[in-house]
């Protein structure tokens, strides 16, 4: 599904340090949810998808400020990930509780998420263009470092095994530097 284009961003966002990034993020991305979007850096400036998520993680490792996705390949943003370097984590007011909603519940195989959702792309070509939204509040851009398959067998304890994965399909740990944060 060819997606609305997405434009270059503006000067409506600032450039901050990611160590201002205010509140904690257990209620920003398990309760006010978060858009994890990526371009295929090969395709057109339309080649993008984006998803949902209320799993993740923000934190050190390494030396640099990460944030952990997790993604399950049957996902259609599974595939805009895994190719491209570098993904967004988009953050936005209540209001918009609605797109995000959409952008879970309806695939990007076969719907213009943002068109549906009322949200306009932007995106960063400083950094190979990354698509993120101008209704975002704050906006994440994340370089991925390190990716791994959960593996079921090294779960210890077995109960998340049956309440998450209970027909296989097994997240994808994506763990990126978060390179620069935008605010609105």
């Amino acid at each position: 599904m060819k997606q609305k284009e997405a434009v270059p961003a503006g000067n409506e966002f600032g450039e901050k340090s990611i160590l201002e990034f205010s509140g904690s993020p257990f209620n920003r991305i398990n309760k006010d949810w978060m858009l994890i979007t990526a371009r295929d850096k090969d395709g057109t400036p339309c080649d993008w998808n984006t998803m949902t998520a209320s799993w993740g993680g923000l934190g050190v490792l390494w030396k640099k400020n990460v944030a952990f996705a997790f993604i399950r390949p049957s996902r259609h943003t599974f595939g805009f990930v895994n190719k491209s370097n570098y993904f967004t984590l988009s953050f936005f007011d209540e209001k918009f509780r609605h797109a995000l909603n959409l952008c879970g519940e309806k695939t990007g195989r076969d719907t213009d998420k943002a068109a549906a959702a009322g949200l306009c792309p932007l995106y960063f070509p400083d950094f190979e263009g990354a698509v993120s939204f101008k209704e975002a509040k704050n906006i994440l851009v994340c370089k991925k470092l390190y990716a791994q398959d959960l593996d079921p067998a090294l779960f210890l304890d077995k109960e998340i095994l049956e309440k998450n994965y209970d027909g296989g399909n097994f997240h994808r740990v994506f763990i990126a530097e978060i390179v620069s944060y935008f605010v609105r």
